[in-house]
C-alpha cells in the first residue's frame, strides 16, 4: 500500500549469508546505498562545512579521518542493525551529495528516529524531499516501522518546512535540550505513523 504513495522509486533489499543487510534505494534522480571507503573524501567535504552541521548535534568534521570513523560505525550498526546510513549519490553524475539515515531504532517499539544532510550546493531542490520519500516507505513497507520520529532545531525552519511536506506533525518543544560548543539551543520533535500514510 505504501509503495503506491511514492511510486517513482524501487527497493532492492537483500539478506547475505552474514546476515549483513544490503540496501539500495532507486529513486527518479537518486540512488540511496551503504556508505564505502570511497565516499570519505566527498563525506568530510560536506561534513566539514559549518553551514551544513549548523543545526546538527554535533561540530563539524575535522579530518578526514572524522568522515573515515563514521563509514567504519555506519558498517558496524548495519551489521547490528542498530541504524542505517545511506548515501545519497546524484545519477546525472554519480557524486555523493548527502546522506540520509534511520537512527535510535527500538525494534520492539517500531520506531526510529531519521536524519539527513545535504551538501550546500544542493539546498533547495527537493533532495531530502524525493530520498525522505524513499526511506520512509522502505521504514514502513521492508521494516515494518509503526512510528518515525524527527528531532531538530526550531531555527531550522527548512528542515521543519520538508518534514512538514513529508507528512511528518510537530508533536513537541523540548527547551535548551542540547549545548554545542557552548551554544544552548532547543529542539522541535516531529513524528509520522504509518498509518497517517495509508
Amino acid at each position: 500500500m505504501l509503495l503506491k504513495l511514492f511510486p517513482r522509486f524501487k527497493i532492492d533489499h537483500l539478506l547475505n549469508t552474514t546476515g549483513i543487510t544490503t540496501i539500495k534505494l532507486d529513486t527518479a534522480r537518486f540512488i540511496l546505498r551503504p556508505l564505502t571507503s570511497q565516499d570519505a573524501e566527498a563525506l568530510f567535504a560536506i561534513f566539514s562545512d559549518a553551514d551544513v552541521m549548523r543545526y546538527w548535534n554535533t561540530p563539524p568534521w575535522e579530518c578526514l579521518d572524522d568522515a573515515t570513523q563514521f563509514i567504519k560505525q555506519s558498517h558496524e550498526d548495519l551489521t547490528t542493525h542498530q541504524a542505517i546510513t545511506l548515501v545519497i549519490v546524484s545519477k546525472s553524475d554519480e557524486t555523493v551529495i548527502g546522506k540520509c539515515l534511520l537512527f535510535s531504532w527500538d525494534k520492539e517499539s517500531r520506531r526510529a528516529e531519521i536524519g539527513f544532510g545535504i551538501a550546500k550546493s544542493h539546498w533547495g531542490q527537493g533532495v531530502i524531499q524525493e530520498a525522505g520519500s524513499a526511506l520512509i516507505n522502505y521504514a514502513f513497507s521492508t521494516l515494518q516501522l509503526r512510528r518515525i520520529e524527527a528531532e531538530i532545531d526550531p531555527a531550522n525552519i527548512g528542515s521543519a518546512k520538508v518534514l512538514t511536506k513529508l507528512g511528518f506533525t510537530k508533536e513537541g518543544h523540548l527547551r535548551a535540550r542540547w549545548e554545542i560548543a557552548g551554544e544552548v539551543s532547543d529542539s522541535a520533535l516531529f513524528g509520522l505513523l504509518a498509518s497517517d500514510l495509508q
